[in-house]
C-alpha cells in the first residue's frame, strides 16, 4: 500500500496536480501533520486556520516553508487567489477551509466537539472530503456526519496514526484473512486519576506544549473511554463493562486475560473493546480460529500455542500517519476510520466533583465531568448524556453527587449548537428522542 502512495504521490507532483490540504487546529497534532506533509511529493498543507493567525504562521515556518511564500488573509478572494499562484495562506476562520475551491481535503485537528461538527458539515456541503483528528466530535455524531459525507460522495474518516485508526489497522488484517476477532484495544501510559484537572496538570502540559484541558482528558481517563467509543461504532464491538476492565499487563499475557471467565480470563463475552495499562504506545487485537491446521500453523510462527493469539502494533503515530488517510479519500475515496456500525457506544458523563443546582459545567478535560464508555442501548434506556454535548452553556437544575451519572434531566442544555442539533437527528434515524 505504502509503495503505491509513494508512487502515486510522486506522478501527482510531477504533473503538478498536489493533493491540497486545508488543516484546522495548529496545536501539538495539527502543527505535527504541517510539518510532517511538507516532506511528502504530491501533497501541500496549503491553508492553515487557527483562531490566532500567528500560530498557523508559525506552524507554516516551523516546517521549513519561508514567509514570503505565506500569505494571511480572511478573505476568500484573496485566499483563492493565494492557492492558485502556489503561495500557502494562514487564516483565522474555520469555515475559509471548506470554501476555498482549490481545497481537496479538510483536516479538523481542533479537539473541540462543536468546532468538529460544525467544520464537518462546512466540508461536506462543499464537496470537500473530511479528515478527523477530532475523536471528541465523531464519537457523538461521527454516525449522521458518516452518513451525510456518504450521500454527498465525499470521504468522513477518522486517521491512520491515532489509536481507533491503527486499532482499525490490526482489525482490518485478522478480519480480512478470515480470523474471528474476540477482542481489540488500546494502551495507556498511565493510571486513570480521576481527580486531575487543569490546574493539576499545569506545569505538565506546558512541559510536552498541551493545553491543559487536552491533557486532563487523557490523564482523567475520557480521552481513552472517548477513543474506545470510535472503536466500537466502527467495528461494533462493545465494552464489556462499564469504563472497560483496564487491566494492568504485558503482551505475553493479554491472551490469558482476554479470553472468557470461565476459560480463565476476565471476559463476560468476547467481541469487546477495551483499554490496557502497560503496552503504551501500542494497539492491541486478540484472535482465535476453529481449523486445527491453522492453530498449527500459529504454533509454527511463535504466535503461541492458542487458542486465542495477540496482534500487537507497538506503536501509533498520531497526526504524523494522518497523511495516509488524506491520500485514501483522495484517491481511493476510502476511509481509514469511520462509524460505519452507527451508534454501539456512548461516553456518557459523570460529574468529577459534588455540584450544585445553578452551576454550570465546563468541558472534557475541565473541572467539572468526566466520561465512562458504556453501551449505547444501556446509555440511552438510562437517559445518559454523551459528554461532546456538554460546553460552558450547560447548567444543572439539580444537585449532583461527585460520581454520580448525569442525565438529560438533569441539565439545561444548549440546544442552539452544531452538535446537539446533528446529535438529536441521528437520534431521531435511530428511534431516540432527547
Amino acid at each position: 500500500m505504502m509503495f503505491n502512495m509513494n508512487m502515486r504521490l510522486r506522478g501527482l507532483a510531477e504533473q503538478n496536480r498536489d493533493i491540497k490540504v486545508a488543516v484546522v487546529g495548529t496545536g501539538k497534532m495539527g502543527k505535527g501533520l504541517i510539518n510532517q506533509m511538507s516532506r511528502i511529493d504530491g501533497m501541500i498543507p496549503s491553508l492553515v486556520i487557527n483562531r490566532n493567525v500567528d500560530k498557523a504562521i508559525d506552524a507554516l515556518l516551523s516546517s521549513g516553508i519561508a514567509r514570503e511564500d505565506i500569505e494571511v488573509s480572511n478573505s476568500l478572494k484573496q485566499i483563492n487567489h493565494a492557492l492558485e499562484k502556489g503561495k500557502f495562506v494562514a487564516a483565522e476562520y474555520m469555515e475559509l477551509a471548506a470554501k476555498a475551491y482549490i481545497i481537496d481535503a479538510v483536516v479538523d485537528a481542533t479537539g473541540v466537539p462543536e468546532v468538529g461538527a460544525q467544520l464537518s458539515l462546512q466540508a461536506i456541503e462543499n464537496g470537500k472530503h473530511i479528515i478527523m483528528l477530532n475523536v471528541e466530535a465523531d464519537s457523538v455524531v461521527g454516525p449522521i456526519l458518516y452518513k451525510k459525507a456518504k450521500g454527498a460522495g465525499v470521504v468522513y474518516t477518522g486517521s491512520a496514526g491515532d489509536e481507533p485508526g491503527a486499532v482499525m489497522e490490526l482489525y482490518n488484517l485478522a478480519t480480512g484473512i478470515g480470523f474471528e476477532v474476540l477482542a481489540i484495544g488500546k494502551g495507556k501510559n498511565n493510571p486513570i486519576d480521576l481527580e486531575a484537572n487543569p490546574d493539576t496538570v499545569h506545569e505538565k502540559a506546558l512541559t510536552n506544549g498541551l493545553n491543559p484541558y487536552m491533557l486532563t482528558g487523557f490523564i482523567d481517563g475520557t480521552n481513552t473511554m472517548i477513543e474506545m467509543t470510535c472503536m466500537a461504532n466502527a467495528t461494533g464491538f462493545v465494552p464489556d463493562i462499564r469504563g472497560g476492565h483496564g487491566i494492568e499487563s504485558n503482551i505475553d499475557d493479554l491472551t490469558k486475560y482476554f479470553s472468557l471467565k470461565e476459560e480463565g480470563g476476565i471476559l463476560n463475552r468476547y467481541g469487546v473493546v477495551d483499554y490496557v495499562r502497560g503496552i503504551a504506545p501500542g494497539v492491541f487485537l486478540i484472535f482465535t480460529t476453529k481449523l486445527e491446521e491453522i492453530h498449527r500453523q500459529l504454533d509454527y510462527l511463535s504466535m503461541g500455542q492458542g487458542p486465542n493469539y495477540c496482534l500487537y502494533r507497538p506503536y501509533h503515530l498520531t497526526s504524523l500517519e494522518t497523511p495516509i488517510t488524506i491520500f485514501d479519500a483522495c484517491i481511493h475515496n476510502r476511509s481509514s476510520i469511520a462509524p460505519i456500525r452507527s451508534s454501539i457506544a456512548e461516553t456518557i458523563t459523570i460529574a468529577k466533583k459534588d455540584l450544585k443546582a445553578g452551576e454550570r459545567l465546563d468541558r472534557i478535560g475541565g473541572y467539572t465531568i468526566l466520561g465512562s464508555v458504556e453501551e449505547y442501548d444501556a446509555a440511552r434506556k438510562k437517559n445518559l448524556v454523551p459528554i461532546g454535548l456538554i460546553d460552558e452553556n450547560t447548567r444543572l437544575i439539580q444537585d449532583v453527587k461527585k460520581g454520580e451519572l448525569l442525565t438529560y434531566d438533569m441539565l439545561e442544555m444548549d440546544t442552539t449548537t452544531t452538535i446537539y442539533k446533528l446529535r438529536a437527528l441521528q437520534d431521531r434515524e435511530m428511534g431516540v428522542n432527547i
